[in-house]
C-alpha cells in the first residue's frame, strides 16, 4: 500500500498543495491529512497512519519536515521505520529516500580476502555508510532550522509592529469564526423555520452536515443575535 502525509501548522497554510504533490506522483496513493498541529508532540493522525502500515507499504511526505521538525526524533523514527522494512519517500528530498540509503548498503564494495585490501573495502564501506546517515541527518537538522528561524522573524516582526504602534492579533473579544461555521450559518439563516425557511431543525442538521451540539450553538447565537437587533430598533 502507498500512503501520504500531508500536515499544516497554521490556519494560513494551505494543505491542499501538499495533497496535489503527493497525488501527482502517487495517484493511487491514501493520504492522510491533520491540520493545526504546529511543534506539538500529540499527532494522532500520523499516529493512526504509524499504526495502520506495514513492511512493504510506503508513505509519502512532499518534504521531511512534514515528517518531523526535530533532527534527533526524526532520524530515530526514520531508522525505526527503515528496519521495518517501510519505504520513506520525500519529494523535496528524494535524496533521502530509503531506496537511496538501502542501494548505499547493497552497492558497498565485495571483500577480495585479500588482508590489506579487505581493511580498505571495509573502511570505504563504513565511509558511504556514514555519509548516507549524514545526509539524512543533515536533511531533518535543516528543516528544524529553517522552522526555529521562521519562529524566529515572526517574533521579531511583531516587535517592530508593537514598537510601531500596530496592533497584533486579533482584537479583544472578536472570535475567530470558521469557514464551516459561516457557511452553516448561512443555511440556518435561509432555511430554518426559526427564520422563516421551510425545514426543521433535524433537516437543517443534516443539510449543514455538522454535529447537533454545533448546529444548536449556531441556531443560539443567531437568535440572539436576531432578538438583539429587535430590541434595538424598538429603544
Amino acid at each position: 500500500m502507498i500512503y501520504g502525509y500531508a500536515r499544516v501548522s497554521t490556519r494560513t497554510q494551505n494543505i491542499q498543495r501538499q495533497i496535489n504533490n503527493i497525488r501527482n506522483a502517487y495517484p493511487t496513493s491514501i493520504v492522510y491529512q491533520e491540520a493545526f498541529t504546529g511543534t506539538k508532540i500529540n499527532r494522532p493522525v500520523f499516529t493512526k497512519l504509524l499504526e495502520r502500515i506495514k513492511p512493504g507499504d510506503t508513505v509519502v511526505f512532499d518534504e521531511v519536515s512534514r515528517m518531523s521538525r526535530n533532527a534527533e526524533d526524526g532520524f530515530r523514527l526514520y531508522r525505526k521505520l527503515y528496519d521495518q522494512n517501510i519505504n520513506l519517500v520525500f519529494l523535496k528530498e528524494p535524496y533521502i529516500n530509503t531506496d537511496t540509503y538501502r542501494k548505499s548498503q547493497e552497492q558497498g564494495i565485495q571483500m577480495t580476502g585479500n588482508e590489506i585490501a579487505d581493511l580498505y573495502i571495509k573502511t570505504t564501506n563504513e565511509v558511504m555508510m556514514i555519509l548516507a546517515k549524514k545526509q539524512i541527518e543533515l536533511a531533518f537538522e535543516t528543516a528544524q532550522k529553517e522552522v526555529d528561524y521562521l519562529h524566529k522573524r515572526t517574533k521579531e516582526g511583531i516587535a517592530v509592529a508593537v514598537q510601531n504602534g500596530k496592533k497584533v492579533g486579533r482584537p479583544k473579544g472578536k472570535r475567530f469564526v470558521t469557514k464551516k461555521e459561516k457557511e452553516s450559518k448561512d443555511i440556518i439563516l435561509k432555511y430554518s423555520r426559526d427564520f422563516g425557511g421551510p425545514l426543521s431543525n433535524g433537516k437543517c442538521i443534516t443539510l449543514c452536515q455538522v454535529s447537533r451540539k454545533s448546529y444548536y450553538k449556531y441556531r443560539a447565537e443567531l437568535l440572539n443575535e436576531a432578538l438583539k437587533k429587535e430590541k434595538e430598533l424598538s429603544a
